[in-house]
């Protein structure tokens, strides 16, 4: 593993070992928080007397959130450095997680929000981080965005079982993963440096605000596959165990498959990022996810409740793999740290805030049409937009940090071979 940094830092091999633990750490608390509330809404719904509404109201939240807040990340890294960021970030999720502790429902809402906010802010700050610390950062990204599944995973199968092990309600199940935030910050806080890039920092430069970015044809591309990409896979985490149990699957088997489906999304999530930063152009990976994405969505459409050890297995594979890929285009495609930053500030906003559309307006159409298979069908057209823009995105090229005027003087100085800037 490379243990050189863009920064012009070095470190040694244990070191680097202990800073890609610590990455892993943060990512393994991306998920949970989150995911941890679908398996005990029984129990809170039986206790707090929330509607069936409400309760859908506080599983969304988090996800709004990862979009309201994460144009905040970028300006935070520049004022207090990357590291801090990160370290900031882990506090405030502990913060959230405790407080769903307390009894007040309000407080439940507010825990959910702030975790929200923490984990926004930590999906922006990782990828720059990496960008920084690492020549080489595909495969670090790789086990940041497998992390991320395993973390999901491991919320949805162990939280019930673990608080009925204990003897403890929906509160305390909730709040076990504050053990596992907490272990991240301690584990983060000696090895991770304390703000080296804020030191060298100067201000950014002319015309390179979060949203100027948005100028460049590159950044809407990459914000537009982002976007789209995080439609498929919220739309079909919310609803596959429906849809599956519409169709005959008994819950308990619809739940393996769920499961399964993260499962083999972890190892695509792993490998893909890696396999791309060796890659001088990406767009074959964008292939492959578009063709993954077609044989899962295909199968729920004409044969949802046989051939599932085709097609969900397929589907996982794009899953992972796509949305990994989709975080290590801000990396590739961005020039330095902090305009990986800006960028994944920008793309996550615009491509959470969409994803939170996907669920509900799948439910309205089911519910409209009676049946799943004009949903499923939506999301194959929509392969095509998204494919689109991923074939765009990756292209090899870089941003550029300022002005249009200067993308047009680098692309003009590049020599032969360079990536172009757009």
């Amino acid at each position: 593993m490379d243990d050189g940094s863009t920064a012009g830092t070095s470190r040694s091999r244990m070191a680097t070992i202990l800073l890609v633990i610590a990455i892993v750490a943060v990512a393994l608390n991306q998920r949970p928080a989150v995911v941890s509330v679908a398996p005990v809404l029984g129990d809170l719904r039986a206790d707090t007397g929330l509607s069936a509404a409400l309760a859908g109201v506080l599983t969304a939240v988090p996800v709004l959130c990862f979009g309201a807040f994460a144009p905040v990340a970028p300006r935070l890294a520049r004022r207090i450095g990357l590291e801090t960021a990160v370290a900031a970030s882990l506090a405030l999720l502990a913060a959230g997680i405790a407080l769903r502790l307390l009894p007040p429902i309000a407080l439940l809402y507010g825990g959910s929000l702030l975790a929200g906010a923490a984990i926004a802010l930590a999906n922006v700050l990782i990828p720059a981080y990496v960008k920084r610390e690492f020549r080489r950062p595909g495969a670090v990204m790789g086990l940041y965005s497998a992390s991320l599944n395993l973390g999901a995973a491991a919320a949805a199968a162990v939280t019930v079982p673990l608080a009925d092990a204990l003897g403890v309600g929906w509160r305390a199940a909730l709040g076990l993963w504050l053990v596992l935030a907490l272990a991240a910050l301690a584990l983060w806080l000696p090895v991770a440096g304390t703000g080296r890039e804020r030191r060298r920092s100067g201000p950014p430069p002319t015309g390179a605000g979060s949203w100027a970015l948005l100028r460049q044809p590159l950044a809407r591309q990459v914000t537009a596959y982002i976007g789209m990409q995080s439609v498929q896979f919220y739309s079909i985490a919310a609803w596959l165990p429906t849809l599956l149990a519409d169709a005959g699957v008994p819950v308990h088997e619809g739940g393996l498959l769920l499961g399964l489906a993260n499962l083999v999304g972890a190892g695509a999530a792993l490998l893909a990022p890696a396999q791309a930063g060796r890659m001088r152009t990406q767009r074959p990976l964008i292939l492959v996810v578009a063709a993954l994405y077609t044989v899962g969505l295909s199968g729920l459409l004409v044969a949802p409740a046989t051939g599932t050890l085709v097609w969900v297995p397929a589907f996982g594979l794009a899953q992972g793999g796509g949305f990994a890929l989709a975080l290590t285009l801000i990396v590739l495609r961005s020039p330095t740290p902090m305009t990986a930053a800006r960028l994944g500030g920008v793309a996550q906003c615009l491509g959470y805030l969409l994803a939170a559309a996907g669920p509900p307006l799948l439910g309205a159409l089911r519910a409209l049409t009676g049946g799943w298979a004009w949903p499923v069908a939506v999301l194959l057209a929509a392969l095509v937009p998204m494919t689109w823009a991923g074939w765009g995105a990756a292209r090899d090229a870089v941003l550029s940090e300022g002005s249009p005027e200067d993308a047009r003087t680098l692309a003009t100085s590049a020599g032969p071979g360079a990536p172009e800037h757009r």
